[in-house]
């Protein structure tokens, strides 16, 4: 059974060090899986992380590095491959901020095949969707994104008012096949999956609400439907009804809406872990830079890009970590993170992160510790995997990278030793 990262629960106390002859003999065990580290490493931060991991069992790993010193801290099974969970989105994201750029905005576009005349509009009007995945309602927005998003109403108030439509003889169409019409990702058999709250659409309207309608592009239909009764709402006559389809080449576009920027999106998807934007923005790039709306090509776009960018290669096969088909190291992660320090890019990344005590997924954690504030991670969680990769900034005043991969623990112990290895990162 499956699970994304969970919400935020109540703050737990942590396991204190062992003794200092059990820290010790936790090092004399794991001192020869231990990759070379900085000459000045503070021994007492290498043998708290040796201790957590040794109460964490073997099938962990961990990879510590100081950006300030360049020097490599920390090293236990850091080169181990194993599912990242929704630590992946770290890789959808550098790869969608590459390539997108962080102020390019995704576009619904209303276009007719027809003609304007006297404020009737003769022929069919088709709703385009361009893999927003904010696109909605104006209520729907503002109770999920914070009001933060494209909506349905701004669409219809440009063809009432800006081009005087008043009436259409023919129908609103909606168009999603800049997408695939698969509703899932690999993990569920590209199936709907109740772990992506929500369906997959280049048109989806609340994340795919379907509605009455039904079939294989119930979303089109539905959104269709939304603008329909918006421009009701505008006093417009529509009097074909609604249907699906794709909008004639060379049609001329009437009206359209923009997603917030690439940067405003990740704001959205990092903290909370959104699946739904994660996979939205993966079949984004696939049809923009992989010649298919489709997961697989997405993918491959996010694969192409990261080795380009970082000369890694993490197996990855969607875009939010919901397939335990994905692999990644703690050592690959930490390399995305080193590389992108002091970039634009990774700006914007790092201010899209979960902070320790504060936001998102780590809300909860680490409250009352010197990690609070000073820490910035992404989560990742499945049934029998528990991850945490980000940054701290130090007691010392160092930049710290950091990857904490803990398997086949329950998730509370897991985030036990990551919270504690993080809080001895930010005590440095």
């Amino acid at each position: 059974m499956r699970s994304r990262d969970p919400a935020p629960s109540a703050a737990r106390s942590l396991l204190p060090v062992s003794a200092v002859r059990a820290l010790v003999i936790t090092l004399a065990i794991v001192a020869p899986l231990l990759g070379p580290t900085s000459a000045d490493a503070a021994p007492s931060l290498q043998a708290d992380i040796a201790h957590q991991l040794h109460i964490a069992g073997p099938a962990d790993g961990a990879y510590v590095y100081d950006l300030t010193t360049h020097s490599l801290l920390f090293s236990l099974r850091g080169n181990v491959t194993r599912p990242p969970a929704s630590v992946e989105k770290l890789y959808t994201a550098t790869a969608a901020l590459s390539l997108l750029g962080p102020a390019t905005r995704l576009q619904t576009t209303v276009v007719g095949a027809g003609l304007n005349q006297a404020g009737v509009w003769e022929g069919n009007l088709y709703l385009e969707g361009g893999g927003d995945p904010t696109f909605g309602s104006s209520g729907f927005i503002h109770g999920h994104y914070g009001g933060v998003g494209a909506s349905v109403t701004q669409l219809a108030g440009q063809l009432a008012r800006i081009d005087g439509i008043r009436l259409v003889t023919g129908r609103i169409v909606g168009d999603e096949s800049y997408f695939d019409s698969f509703r899932g990702e690999p993990s569920s058999g590209l199936a709907p999956d109740p772990f992506l709250e929500g369906t997959l659409s280049a048109l989806a309207f609340n994340r795919g609400e379907e509605g009455r309608h039904t079939g294989p592009h119930a979303p089109a239909a539905f959104a269709a439907e939304q603008l329909l009764k918006a421009l009701a709402h505008e006093g417009v006559d529509i009097e074909g009804g609604v249907g699906v389809g794709t909008a004639p080449t060379g049609s001329t576009r009437l009206a359209l809406v923009s997603s917030p920027t690439v940067a405003e999106l990740l704001h959205l998807m990092l903290p909370p872990s959104d699946n739904f934007f994660a996979e939205t923005l993966l079949k984004d790039l696939g049809a923009r830079f992989g010649g298919a709306g489709s997961t697989a090509a997405g993918a491959s776009v996010v694969a192409r890009t990261i080795a380009t960018l970082l000369g890694i290669d993490p197996h990855i096969v969607d875009g939010s970590g919901l397939s335990p088909a994905d692999r990644t190291s703690p050592a690959q992660a930490v390399r995305l993170l080193t590389s992108v320090a002091g970039t634009s890019l990774g700006t914007v990344l790092r201010s899209s992160m979960a902070v320790a005590g504060h936001t998102g997924t780590l809300a909860l954690r680490m409250r009352g510790t010197r990690a609070a504030g000073n820490c910035q991670g992404k989560t990742g969680t499945l049934t029998g995997v528990s991850n945490l990769a980000g940054y701290c900034r130090t007691a010392n005043g160092h930049t710290i990278a950091f990857a904490v991969f803990t398997d086949g623990i329950s998730i509370e112990l897991a985030h036990v030793v990551q919270d504690q290895i993080a809080i001895s990162i930010a005590n440095l």
